[in-house]
Formats: structure tokens, sequence, C-alpha cells
């Protein structure tokens, strides 16, 4: 799998110009019999392992009845599957108006009954208000310098994740699961050292390895 990573890090040269010519114009992605439209500068969830494997590991609970957020939603797929697995109440928000517009065409067009807010992480939505929270987040230490960025950049000094767990300390009561995928990519110490300031947690739920990646959904819990 070593030499799998090696060989894309070889094309990247060609991949970069490559995909943002791709995702320069609107597209079409289908999975699980989902299919939604990708606007330019929206997270496109087929192109990235993150999407698939929270939904795989989704795929293990029971959906039904439960009250569902999917914090920087994108596309909204996520939140049409769970929508589909008869969540009773499926809301999906994100910081960027164009992601907001997307999720909005893709509940249309799937016939889901999805509540969109357009939100900076929790701040104007309250997490008590649900079952599961579940968040794709961007890990790329970078200050965003456009809208889309905002969907790859945490900040030079990981300022979305401080606002995350201090937000999550300040608002949570309850014991809602908060669900967050991560990769090896990222700095995974110094994000587990922003939580345990926060008197949380970072528990392991589970782990894929996708061509040479190790991908983890972690419970931030408290402690």
């Amino acid at each position: 799998m070593k030499t799998v990573k090696k060989i894309l890090n070889l094309f990247q040269p060609v991949l970069k110009p490559l995909s943002a010519w791709y995702l320069s114009k609107v597209r079409t992605y289908t999975f699980l019999d989902i299919t939604v439209k990708i606007h330019p500068g929206v997270f496109h969830p087929g192109l990235f392992f993150s999407t698939k494997i929270l939904l795989k590991y989704l795929s293990q609970l029971n959906l039904p009845g439960q009250r569902i957020l999917e914090l920087g939603a994108g596309t909204g797929l996520i939140s049409i599957y769970c929508f589909k697995k008869k969540a009773s109440q499926v809301t999906a928000s994100d910081i960027s108006l164009s992601a907001i517009s997307n999720i909005k065409e893709n509940a249309a067009l799937n016939k889901a009954n999805i509540k969109t807010i357009h939100s900076d992480l929790f701040e104007y939505i309250q997490p008590d208000d649900f079952d599961i929270i579940i968040i794709n987040p961007p890990f790329y230490p970078k200050d965003a310098q456009s809208e889309k960025d905002h969907a790859w950049f945490c900040g030079h000094d990981f300022e979305f994740f401080k606002k995350l767990f201090y937000q999550v300390q300040q608002k949570r009561n309850s014991q809602n699961r908060i669900l967050m995928i991560l990769s090896e990519e990222c700095d995974l110490n110094e994000i587990k050292r922003l939580v345990n300031e926060f008197s949380m947690k970072l528990e392991l739920a589970s782990k894929d390895h996708v061509l040479g990646e190790q991908n983890y959904v972690f419970e931030v819990r408290n402690k």
C-alpha cells in the first residue's frame, strides 16, 4: 500500500491541475442509489475516501427515528442517506452559501426532507437538538482565502478545531454522539491535544486503510 501512495504522490503535478479543471464545472455523482450534483467549490464526495468511510460506519448504526446533523455538509450526500434510512429529522449545515444552495438542490433532486442552516460550526445550532452529529472536517493547517477553501483548511493554528471544541464544550449538555472522520494525513497529535484542552477526548470508533492511507472515525466524548 505504501507503493500505491508513492505512485500517487509522483502523479500529483498532473493530478492537481486535472482535478482543478474537473471541479470547475457542475458534476454528477451517484453512490448507494443517491445521485447528487456537485457545484464548483463544493467538496466532491466521490473523489475522496472520507464520505464513503463515514457512510460505511453509519450503515452499522440504528438510524431510524434519530435526529441527525451533518455539520459542514457540502453536497448533503450523507444527510440524504440518513433521510432515506428513516432518520426522524435531518439537518445539514455549512459555512459556505454555495454549499447550502447545493444541498437544497440535491435534497429536492432526491425528494429528501432536509433542513439547511447557514452556520459557522455551532454558531446558530444547538448540539443538544440532535442524537447524532456527523463531521467531515477540514484539517490542513492553512488559512482559508476563499469560501471554497473552508472545505480543506482549518487555519494555520488549527482555529477550526479550537472553535469546534470550544462550542461543543459550551453548548453540549446531553450525551449525543459526535462522529468525526480524520486521516493520517492530518496532525492527529495536535488535534488530540486540542480536544484534551477542552476536557474531551477522541475515542476510536473504526478505522479503514484505503490505498495506503489510514482513516479513522472518532467519537468526540467527554472525559
